[in-house]
């Protein structure tokens, strides 16, 4: 699955008309309405002569979570859906409307070079899924990680990666990055809390400890060429902003619009394009 030179000449060109469109599509958007049918979201047709010349949305699937599964399938489908629609709508960039839910050990994920993960703060990988990583990642892949807040979390997820990545460390990534410019000019890291606790008046989840989830971190572990192979979005929940867009004005304006996803897009073009 590893990209070569014509892989990312493709995605350039592409590249160039997603910035050519994006501020146009996105200043039109209106929220998505409640979940109903496709979740509420518009269907679209495939390219037929292309069928498979599209992004597709990847969520990965883990059941090794303390005892207690599920919780890889936080905010889907809507998130997907609804983000692989914006995608569809408000960029040049063809989009499969369905997704994809994929395990790390399925060897169809090297069909995919993005997939994404939520709350991963109590997982722990199996052997397996150690080995299915590390290779995904090293011929090409890229993984960003949401939803999971605190030290705690935090530490647990880095203690995983660590053996996937025994000599590689995640890294700040200043806000000068080119992944917070890739599509929308970022001023600002975005940190976004569930809809229940912005509509609480809060801007974050709390978690007791030093690390309270109120300072937002967007880490990376690269190859050795400097490629981001994981994206760590901690102190955030992008996937909120995607999925609840369409059940309250208040966060969907101050959330999803200016947040959720531009950041999203940001790292899916980045992803796309590196």
């Amino acid at each position: 699955m590893r990209r070569n030179n014509a892989d990312r000449w493709f995605w350039g060109i592409w590249g160039a008309a997603i910035l050519a469109t994006a501020a146009l599509a996105w200043a039109q958007r209106t929220p998505l309405p409640p979940s109903v049918d496709r979740r509420g979201v518009p269907d679209w047709e495939l390219d037929n002569e292309m069928p498979k010349d599209v992004f597709t949305f990847v969520r990965i699937r883990y059941g090794s979570y303390n005892g207690r599964g599920g919780k890889w399938a936080t905010d889907y489908p809507d998130a997907d859906l609804n983000l692989a629609y914006r995608l569809q709508e408000m960029t040049s960039l063809k989009v499969h409307p369905e997704g994809k839910v994929l395990e790390l050990t399925d060897p169809e994920l090297f069909d995919y070079p993005f997939a994404y993960m939520a709350e991963p703060g109590d997982l722990w990988f199996s052997d397996d899924e150690v080995k299915a990583l590390r290779k995904w990642l090293l011929n090409g892949g890229f993984l960003m990680v949401d939803d999971f807040w605190g030290g705690d979390e935090y530490d647990n997820f880095a203690w995983e990666m660590k053996r996937v990545f025994p000599k590689r460390e995640p890294r700040e990534l200043p806000i000068e990055h080119p992944i917070f410019h890739a599509v929308f000019d970022l001023k600002e890291k975005p940190q976004l809390p569930s809809i229940n606790q912005a509509l609480n008046g809060m801007d974050y989840e709390w978690r007791p400890g030093p690390d309270d989830g109120s300072q937002v971190h967007y880490k990376a572990i690269t190859d050795d060429k400097d490629r981001i192979m994981v994206m760590i979005c901690h102190n955030t929940d992008l996937g909120d902003g995607w999925e609840r867009e369409g059940e309250n004005q208040y966060y969907f304006r101050n959330y999803s619009e200016p947040k959720a996803y531009p950041m999203g897009i940001n790292i899916i073009f980045h992803a796309m394009t590196h």
